[in-house]
């Protein structure tokens, strides 16, 4: 299986969505919130695409990286699930180390909070990242698709009607 960094960032989120998504059930072409985070990280820097370069690294492609600073950009609509795009950058610094980029860092910008995130990979990061990747594996490798989480980010998911199908509120 090949793992790239949306993976990542569901295994953080939500394992049935990993699951999902993998299993190509998608959801996000109908998501309201979903385009318009895509409309916000086409938008808020303009220049972007002339200052940085896109770098595809295998099955992992990362929009916006600054080689001759060695720092990759990441633009998210909020910092509601921070965690996962942390991780997410994370394993792009890990995946750049693994091709002999030592040194990077990463930058997650959320535009429309006016705050920036800097992000590190650190030696105890590269155990972490080789666990998420078997259980992101074992998760998509599995026959039965993982329960509903029931969280507080379920209401805004793309997915909410696919899985609380069936359910009385």
């Amino acid at each position: 299986m090949l793992i790239n960094a949306t993976h990542i960032n569901l295994y953080h989120i939500c394992k049935r969505e990993l699951w999902l998504h993998y299993h190509g059930i998608r959801m996000e072409h109908s998501s309201d919130i979903v385009a318009e985070g895509k409309l916000i990280g086409e938008t808020s820097y303009s220049d972007r695409s002339e200052k940085y370069t896109e770098l595809q690294l295998g099955n992992v492609k990362i929009d916006f990286y600054d080689a001759r600073n060695k720092v990759i950009h990441e633009v998210k609509k909020s910092d509601r699930v921070e965690g996962a795009h942390i991780a997410q950058v994370k394993y792009y610094l890990y995946r750049l180390q693994q091709v002999g980029v030592a040194g990077a860092t990463g930058i997650i910008e959320y535009p429309k909070l006016r705050q920036r995130e800097r992000v590190l990979l650190v030696e105890s990061d590269v155990l972490l990242i080789q666990k998420w990747e078997t259980d992101i594996q074992q998760i998509c490798e599995s026959v039965a698709c993982p329960d509903v989480i029931h969280a507080q980010i379920c209401k805004s998911c793309s997915y909410q009607d696919f899985c609380y199908v069936g359910e009385e509120d």
